[in-house]
């Protein structure tokens, strides 16, 4: 008789894993023995999956597994705790439900899908189903970003058909139950596996899980009892609402199967770029151009804001590049309209590129310059009048 492999490299672990991994390694074999996934190989899959299920059994059992632990296979070994092998072991369809349902998906209707188990398939009857979310997407304006705004979208899209009425059929008369399901919308196949006897549910081939067959379909659908129509739509655009942002209109979107309620409409912001005003959250940034003169003298400006025009003070002396801030100018808050950011300007200083002799020489005067000796101090009267005079061009 060929030596036992050892139980944790029959699931690709390593001694001491924990309870997730050992049935994540679980999942991870039974998927890649599966029969379907071994055509033409089902035999030795089928062996494979024997040793996977064996020390699967043991090493998912806290009290076997510290058994193995310690004395390895020899604990099982002429009844020491009971036999492990196979499905004799003491498997329970409680062991594997949640396990087989993930990775074999809700078809198998938990562990009692398997026939050879003694479990029992449950007919679900189709029940309603929430249509499809549409998305589109709108551009707005940087102001309609801040402030708000109604848009009107116009979209097609799938709704009831308004001459069945969502039927699918000419008349009443035309519809009735499915033979092949019975009006359950599921239908039950079964196939031999390496468990046994397998038993599956999947849609109904013959009326797509609906439980009902049209006899005499609607001209206008087809039978389908949905139509493509053409809608349109008011959108409520927030104050504050920020580029890439989406908002939700429930039940605006594609009409249900079965009854079952509409799904929403997904719009999509995207804020145009603005020529002046960058914004970054709730705040506002812009440059604010002045001249050299204005910086060195002061003087009161106005600047742009999102509200309008506002008057700046510049203080005599103001260094290019100086930050300075508008509170409350800036990005209403998207969930307290009331708050608000701020602008925060750069004062960029312009220095000019060329200057005439006599703006030279007042420069000179004013600096002391190597045409005249003595110090910046020494000016003469009325020099800034003048300075602010001559490059203003007056």
């Amino acid at each position: 008789m060929a030596e036992k492999r050892d139980y944790y490299e029959v699931l690709g672990l390593q001694k001491g894993a924990s309870e997730s991994d050992i049935k994540r390694a679980y999942r991870k074999m039974a998927k890649k023995y599966h029969p379907d996934n071994n055509p033409g190989n089902e035999k030795q899959a089928e062996e494979k999956m024997k040793e996977v299920n064996e020390a699967y059994e043991v090493l998912s059992n806290a009290d076997k597994k510290a058994a193995y632990d310690q004395y390895g296979h020899a604990a099982f070994e002429q009844g020491g705790m009971g036999g492990a092998g196979g499905f004799n072991g003491g498997f329970s369809t409680g062991d594997f439900s949640d396990i087989f349902g993930d990775i074999f998906g809700s078809g198998f209707g938990g562990f009692g899908g398997f026939s050879g188990f003694g479990g029992g398939n449950s007919s679900r009857r189709s029940g309603p189903q929430k249509g499809n979310d549409v998305a589109v997407n709108i551009q707005i304006s940087f102001e309609e970003a801040i402030f708000g705004c109604k848009k009107e979208i116009q979209i097609n899209i799938t709704d009831i058909c308004d001459e069945c009425h969502g039927t699918g059929a000419k008349s009443a008369s035309g519809v009735e139950t499915c033979p092949k399901c019975g009006g359950t919308g599921r239908e039950r196949v079964v196939k031999q596996s390496l468990f046994g006897t397998v038993a599956t549910e999947r849609t109904c081939s013959a009326c797509h899980g609906t439980g009902k067959v049209i006899k005499d379909p609607c001209p206008k659908c087809h039978g389908s009892g949905r139509v493509k129509k053409s809608k349109k739509f008011e959108v409520t655009i927030p104050k504050g609402i920020d580029n890439g942002q989406t908002i939700r209109l429930g039940g605006k979107g594609e009409a249900g199967l079965n009854g079952g309620p509409y799904g929403d409409l997904m719009v999509t912001v995207y804020v145009k770029t603005d020529s002046y005003f960058v914004r970054k959250g709730t705040d506002i940034y812009c440059d604010v151009p002045i001249t050299f003169v204005q910086a060195i003298l002061g003087d009161e400006i106005t600047v742009k804001t999102v509200d309008g025009e506002q008057n700046l003070t510049i203080k005599p002396g103001t260094q290019p590049d100086t930050v300075m801030t508008l509170r409350g100018e800036g990005v209403p808050n998207l969930r307290n309209p009331n708050v608000r950011g701020n602008q925060i300007m750069n004062i960029k200083v312009n220095i000019p590129t060329s200057v005439t002799e006599k703006q030279k020489e007042i420069l000179r005067d004013f600096y002391g310059g190597s045409s005249e000796k003595g110090s910046s101090s020494e000016k003469k009267e009325g020099f800034f009048d003048k300075l602010k005079k001559d490059f203003k061009g007056d």
